[in-house]
């Protein structure tokens, strides 16, 4: 099967690559935001193991979400 017949993008009018980078870019925006409440819920009972643990998967998830942002920025004004 070609490309062609399997891009979505004939869809949704993005691209799959492009459709996938937005929806990587909001996942890990996503998932910093519901890891601040793990972190909490942690500190909440005192357990540091889990919420430093948390909190670096955290910082992962912000990093992803700020490399997206600069890929798409690139690319929506390019």
């Amino acid at each position: 099967m070609s490309t062609e017949a399997t891009e979505a993008g004939k869809v949704t009018g993005t691209k799959d690559k492009d459709y996938n980078l937005i929806w990587f870019t909001e996942q890990c925006l996503s998932n910093a935001l519901r890891l601040e409440t793990y972190i909490q819920d942690a500190d909440r009972d005192g357990d540091s193991e889990v919420a430093d643990l948390f909190r670096r998967a955290q910082e992962a998830s912000r990093k992803g979400g700020e490399q997206g942002k600069a890929l798409l920025s690139g690319r929506l004004t390019g």
